[in-house]
């Protein structure tokens, strides 16, 4: 081989190997990053009710529309850590360096564990209660439940979801919710979990505190954020756990459920036992009874729990007082009543005088 025709075949060779590294190295765009996983999306959808436009969104952001070391190395498209993983991992510097991630097989693994993973978790509960086609409030409560750490995360997933007309596949998906991983158990009323009962009332999930427990010893067992439990039950910052109490893990609803309208107090109930007891918000009882906040209910009271009183029924009466009058009142009123029954009096004799008239017999 002349020396001419080595240097030729070395520049073709070189110029393929750049070809075939520059096809590799291209990115791909946000459009074709959609095209390719929106019918995934979708799927995930049907099967869970996590609506298509916020998975499409959060891949494409997580994943730098599929162009990630994660993505790439791991299939990783939501960037979702390791925890009680125990699959395949791999490492990589995100809040802090060398940090675990999940590695899976395929990009469907990926979106499909990322369905479970809401669907499963306490903390994004609330957000199953929402329309599907509410992309906004998903994308809110993500944020509020502490899915990522930016401060924009919600506008961020609005942003990509409306430039993309990505909430066009929300519309007409029939949603067949299958149970994912634990979901069982939050129907079950009474069910078990790790070893503590967990009850089932107005469709939210609530447990009976126990002697020792503390706001992160309950947060830990079911991951729960610092604030949530606190929330849930509506407690003041320094508000002591005591054994026995209920404590919601998930979010209080706006109404009784089915076939619980009204509720009539009895001695030493107050309207945050009433929520507690039904699992209402206070802030809702307070409003459907048209009471003022901090005020209390009177015994006997009957209180709506579904449907609320009109306002031209009027405000219930919020205690039973008796009234207290002095003596110098007693008095008053006493004199007040001769000086009533004096100008009654000549009117009366007149009209009640009965006249006889005696026929003496003359001897």
């Amino acid at each position: 081989m002349t020396k001419h025709a080595l240097g030729t075949l070395t520049v073709i060779v070189f110029c393929s190997f750049s070809s075939v590294n520059g096809q590799a190295d291209k990115k791909i765009t946000r459009q074709e990053y959609i095209k390719q996983y929106k019918d995934i999306a979708i799927k995930e959808m049907k099967r869970t009710g996590v609506p298509a436009s916020i998975t499409l969104a959060q891949g494409a952001l997580e994943s730098g529309d599929g162009n990630s070391r994660l993505a790439k190395k791991a299939n990783n498209h939501f960037g979702i850590k390791c925890h009680d993983w125990k699959g395949r991992k791999i490492r990589h510097d995100d809040d802090e360096n060398n940090e675990c991630f999940r590695k899976y097989k395929s990009a469907n693994d990926s979106y499909r564990d990322h369905s479970d993973f809401l669907s499963s978790k306490q903390r994004y509960a609330s957000l199953f209660e929402l329309d599907p086609t509410d992309y906004k409030g998903w994308a809110e409560g993500l944020k509020k439940a502490g899915y990522a750490t930016s401060r924009n995360y919600d506008k961020a997933l609005i942003r990509i979801i409306e430039e993309n007309e990505l909430y066009a596949y929300d519309q007409g998906v029939e949603i067949i919710k299958e149970p994912a991983a634990g979901e069982a158990l939050a129907e079950v009323s009474g069910a078990t979990m790790d070893s503590r009962m967990v009850f089932e009332k107005n469709r939210i999930n609530f447990i009976i505190a126990k002697s020792g427990d503390t706001y992160t010893s309950i947060s830990n067992e079911f991951d729960l954020l610092p604030w949530e439990l606190r929330k849930y039950n509506e407690l003041d910052e320094g508000a002591k756990i005591d054994s026995g109490q209920i404590l919601y893990i998930q979010p209080k609803r706006k109404k009784a459920e089915a076939g619980k309208k009204t509720h009539v107090i009895r001695e030493g109930e107050t309207m945050y036992d009433i929520s507690q007891l039904y699992g209402i918000k206070l802030a809702e009882l307070y409003k459907k009874n048209l009471m003022e906040e901090g005020t209390e209910p009177a015994v006997s009271q009957t209180l709506q729990l579904r449907k609320g009183l009109k306002p031209d029924q009027g405000p219930p009466e919020l205690t039973l007082k008796e009234e207290k009058i002095s003596d110098d009142d007693v008095k008053r009123k006493e004199e007040e009543k001769k000086k009533e029954e004096k100008k009654e009096k000549p009117a009366q004799q007149k009209t009640d005088e009965i006249i006889f008239e005696f026929d003496f017999d003359q001897e």
